[in-house]
């Protein structure tokens, strides 16, 4: 059975050194956007391994939170998440997605009395209104500059 999701918590602070060093490093390697291959060595044995450009790609965005002191989860694209999951995801209350759920803003299905969403449906709507967001942003800070507001 595959794991549905894979939660890492916060590095300690020399997991974080280690990813930040590990990060650099694989940045010089990494900027074609092509498969990469690296030698693993175990007990004095070298072997090659080959990663996929997506793995590679995933990879940094990896060390690159843990270098920051960040935890992650990890959610396969055709995952199903329960409500209260799809609200962390958004960083909203329970009652606030189910309103968007009732509102038809999110499809999702029932499975007997609970909803489930689907993750690309979350993430499509999270990138949705951060764009808004960064809209909204942009035009106050014009009409700041505008107004001489020192924006």
């Amino acid at each position: 059975m595959t794991k549905l999701a894979h939660r890492q918590l916060p590095p300690s602070a020399q997991d974080a050194a280690m990813a930040r060093v590990s990060g650099q490093v694989l940045s010089r390697f990494v900027q074609r956007k092509g498969s990469l291959t690296l030698k693993v060595r175990e007990a004095g044995k070298e072997q090659p391994l080959e990663l996929p450009a997506g793995a590679v790609a995933l990879l940094m965005d990896i060390l690159e939170a843990m270098a920051a002191g960040r935890g992650m989860t990890l959610i396969p694209e055709n995952a199903e998440l329960t409500s209260f999951r799809a609200a962390e995801v958004l960083n909203v209350s329970r009652p606030f997605l189910i309103k968007l759920l009732e509102d038809n803003v999110l499809p999702h299905r029932k499975v007997g009395k609970h909803r489930r969403v689907r993750v690309e449906d979350v993430m499509a709507y999270k990138a949705k209104i951060d764009r808004e967001r960064e809209a909204v942003l942009d035009q106050l800070a014009r009409e700041g500059q505008e107004l001489g507001m020192g924006y």
